[in-house]
């Protein structure tokens, strides 16, 4: 039996060794950074607004969730009907997307950043940068003042600022997709690597405990 255990462990442990030394680097990672500066909430600006719901002059009908938001400093409603979200102006009229420059005003109303350039994008990607945000979405590359390179995504009819990317996220994605064993898209925390893994550091962990006593038993 002692045998069988000692065996069990070493190749257990050398098996698993690796993904625990990501685990732990992972951690650490996690434990010594902030995740509002990874979001980049630094570079947000806080605006202060008021809203006069006296200017919408329409009726909603239906409706499961209504948002009231500023774009570029004119009301709009935000509405979902049916699972779509509508983009309404004061009238109850949809909204068409911004413009290139009305995004680049946006960015600077919005954040600290300069912006540079704009693309649009419609498809979505495996493991991107803005995965979760619903399509289409502006992407502006910004600088800070310090000459950082800075992504900002924006909802493409309202202007909103739903996320934004810097080398130090991308760091932090790079290391959750280690921890969970999860290296392609990063978001499955309940893929079948890792709860092999996991039960496999359990055995390890138990293992070890038992050579320790047995070991010290026979002392």
């Amino acid at each position: 039996m002692n045998f069988i255990v000692r065996k069990t462990h070493k190749y257990l442990s050398f098996f698993i060794s690796l993904q625990l030394l990501l685990w732990t680097i992972s951690g650490i990672y996690f434990a010594f950074n902030k995740i509002e500066l990874v979001r980049g909430e630094q570079y947000l600006k806080q605006v202060e607004q008021s809203i006069d719901l006296g200017e919408f002059d329409f009726e909603i009908l239906g409706t499961t969730n209504i948002d009231i938001q500023k774009r570029l400093g004119k009301n709009i409603a935000v509405i979902k009907i049916d699972g779509v979200t509508q983009y309404l102006n004061t009238s109850g009229e949809p909204l068409t997307k911004l413009s290139t420059s009305d995004a680049m005003d946006a960015v600077v109303a919005n954040t600290h950043l300069s912006p540079i350039l704009l693309e649009e994008i419609v498809d979505e990607q495996s493991g991107s940068e803005y995965r979760g945000r619903s399509l289409p979405i502006y992407k502006v590359q910004s600088k800070t003042n310090e000459g950082l390179d800075i992504n900002v995504y924006l909802n493409v009819f309202s202007g909103e600022v739903v996320a934004i990317r810097s080398n130090k996220w991308r760091i932090w994605d790079l290391m959750w997709g280690l921890h969970i064993m999860d290296w392609k898209e990063r978001d499955n925390i309940s893929n079948i690597l890792l709860k092999i893994f996991s039960i496999l550091a359990l055995v390890s962990s138990v293992t070890g405990i038992m050579l320790f006593f047995k070991l010290d038993f026979k002392k």
